[in-house]
């Protein structure tokens, strides 16, 4: 019924109840996870838990806030990674100028060099912006990549317009479900669903009810619930049809 276009349950706080967990949401419902890589090292734990689990794929990539000492050598592990016949895109890839945990310089750079990786692949982004939207948007349009998510999304509906008119979908997760979160419910109100992907990243973004608590996959009922009620059509269909455009991305 669910496919978790975004999650990381490569993270510390799954080293308990992992496995129990992740057992547990494909019984009640989650299909299908996409396990996205922050860095060298959760790539290739991404890669491990997609070996591990049938309904798991992995991304691979370097967030932003981890490039500052990236080099060559890992772009070149990475190309080596994306031939893993469960490797289903590079991500997560993109700018954060909200924390600043690397030089924007570097972040720049390294951004567009997993753009550039991921064309020469012929491989979907997830993307991540924060506080760099329109920087984020210039550096894709001027790569030839025309296939992803832009994860998280939190930018304008005039931009999630611009991004889906160049290919890319819109991520939905739980913060849809926040109070102050008429930004995002006008994007969904206001963007196709058959362009709009459902995603947790889990164990972060809890959505309302559970804000607060890890996150995991089965949350996304919350999350499937706010985008129904938002665009009017049944809980089932926005399931089905975001399944669906997840899967057009990613196989």
């Amino acid at each position: 019924m669910y496919f978790d276009s975004h999650a990381h349950y490569d993270d510390e706080k799954f080293d308990e109840n992992r496995d129990i967990l992740i057992e547990e949401m494909h019984t009640n419902g989650v299909d299908y996870i996409i396990n996205i890589g922050a860095d060298m090292e959760s790539s290739l734990k991404s890669m491990e838990l997609a070996e591990k689990y049938d309904f798991i794929f992995a991304a691979v990539g370097v967030h932003p806030h981890e490039v500052e000492n990236m080099t060559e050598y890992d772009i070149d592990t990475l190309r080596e990674y994306a031939e893993h016949k469960k490797v289903v895109a590079i991500g997560e890839i993109g700018l954060d100028y909200y924390y600043d945990f690397s030089p924007r310089d570097k972040q720049r750079y390294w951004f567009k060099r997993q753009l550039e990786l991921a064309a020469e692949l012929d491989m979907p982004v997830s993307i991540h912006s924060r506080d760099a939207a329109k920087e984020t948007f210039d550096i894709i349009s001027e790569s030839s990549v025309r296939k992803g998510v832009i994860h998280a999304y939190s930018g304008s509906v005039e931009m999630a317009k611009d991004y889906i008119n160049m290919g890319f979908y819109i991520g939905v997760g739980g913060v849809v479900t926040f109070k102050n979160a008429k930004k995002l419910v006008d994007v969904v109100a206001n963007v196709p669903i058959e362009r709009i992907l459902l995603e947790t990243d889990s164990p972060y973004l809890s959505p309302v009810p559970v804000r607060g608590t890890v996150n995991n996959s089965q949350n996304l009922k919350y999350v499937a619930d706010k985008i129904s009620c938002i665009k009017q059509i049944s809980f089932e269909k926005v399931c089905e049809i975001t399944a669906q455009n997840a899967k057009g991305i990613f196989w």
